[in-house]
């Protein structure tokens, strides 16, 4: 009997050093953080909605690599398209291409070590980040390098949504078609990203990784701007964005749990006329994510917005758009983890040609979805509000 009392008094002492932990160490990061401004670029860039069609477009690319190669994934999977990028990149190092990796410590924690050493006899550098550290260790676990960037030649870059695993190319039963965006890369703006990925891979390795910024005089017109984000003021920035809309606000994000500051913008958006619509899977791939979301929905749906559940498939795009004036994509999702725990990194773009293509792409994913009813939301049963309530109060780690 002594011993359960003793466990019952140790599991609270526990839950409090791990609050304090995880509290102070995030502290300490906000007040260490140096935001990274980049200016407005011109280029071109390509939205990419289906898997196949980019593993295809970027595995091409890759082979036409010339000078280097650098990698960044949240996620690669232990599975054949993992597999085929590892080949991929050991036939560009037998070339003589320069090529790094970085992969998040514990998204890309299956990655098989056989894979990692034959990569490094060829001659790839190879590198995690964002193991745990000692001293905020609670805080240093949540803390996740969610970016999925590449740069090749210094030329042409990626960035969004997709991870490298079969499921991304619509091989999950459970979760096919997988709905995501990305988007393809000219211009400056590759620069900056190239930027972003040395400060990670100096923060990972130690080692500085030297490059040059291309001449990018003749490649297009679109204007964009790369905005990248460490947990730190990325919520301030879109309190900001929001503040000035005027007309419409349009978010598709698989998880929506927005904190306080920002949920406060969206609901005065409401009440002084803006139209919003809010995109989001009815499929979910977590446990209690889908139902955190509900209470905030309620309050949407009760001052006019619209929400709509994606029926086909899995959808885990990250767009924003803003008047017809704003897009936004990138790897950030519309949650706590997003804004004060991950790396992320966003593209916002102010072409009018490409918004209207991607309001577009948007709309036809909303006819692919149910509109979701105040009425229903109120009449979900217990265990979903029980799911609900587990979520309200881990909401930070969400």
């Amino acid at each position: 009997m002594g011993w359960i009392i003793g466990i019952i008094l140790i599991i609270p002492i526990l839950l409090l050093l791990a609050y304090m932990n995880f509290h102070l160490g995030k502290r300490v990061h906000a007040k260490q953080y140096k935001e990274n401004k980049y200016p407005d670029r011109q280029g071109q860039i390509q939205l990419i909605t289906s898997g196949m069609e980019l593993f295809q477009s970027y595995f091409e690319d890759l082979k036409q690599a010339q000078s280097s190669i650098q990698i960044q994934f949240y996620i690669v999977k232990n599975d054949l398209l993992s597999q085929t990028l590892f080949t991929v990149l050991e036939e560009q190092a037998k070339r003589g291409v320069k090529i790094h990796v970085l992969l998040d410590w514990l998204g890309s924690r299956t990655v098989p070590r056989k894979w990692i050493k034959n990569a490094q006899q060829h001659g790839i550098e190879f590198a995690f980040c964002h193991k745990p550290k000692w001293l905020f260790l609670f805080f240093s676990l949540q803390q996740r390098n969610h970016r999925k960037t590449t740069i090749i030649d210094g030329k042409i870059s990626y960035l969004g949504g997709y991870n490298v695993g079969m499921e991304y190319i619509d091989q999950d039963p459970k979760l096919s078609p997988w709905r995501d965006y990305h988007i393809r890369i000219q211009g400056k703006g590759v620069f900056d990203l190239q930027q972003e990925f040395r400060l990670d891979w100096k923060r990972a390795t130690g080692k500085n990784i030297q490059v040059k910024e291309k001449n990018f005089s003749h490649e297009g017109e679109l204007k964009y701007q790369i905005f990248p984000s460490e947990g730190v003021d990325l919520d301030k920035k879109w309190v900001q964005l929001i503040q000035k809309a005027n007309h419409t606000i349009v978010i598709g994000t698989p998880y929506f749990i927005p904190p306080k500051n920002l949920f406060s913008e969206l609901t005065n958006a409401l009440k002084r006329g803006v139209q919003l619509k809010l995109l989001v899977p009815n499929t979910s791939d977590h446990p209690i994510v889908k139902e955190a979301s509900f209470w905030y929905l309620r309050r949407l749906l009760s001052l006019g917005g619209s929400v709509y559940q994606f029926e086909k498939g899995f959808f885990h795009a990250k767009i924003v758009i803003i008047d017809s004036q704003l897009c936004s994509i990138g790897t950030a999702n519309f949650d706590y983890r997003s804004f004060f725990l991950n790396n992320e990194m966003t593209c916002f773009i102010y072409d009018k040609t490409f918004i209207t293509h991607a309001e577009d792409t948007v709309e036809k994913d909303i006819q692919q979805s149910e509109t979701l009813s105040l009425h229903n939301l109120k009449q979900v049963g217990w265990f979903v509000r029980v799911k609900e309530g587990i979520g309200w109060l881990v909401k930070g780690l969400l």
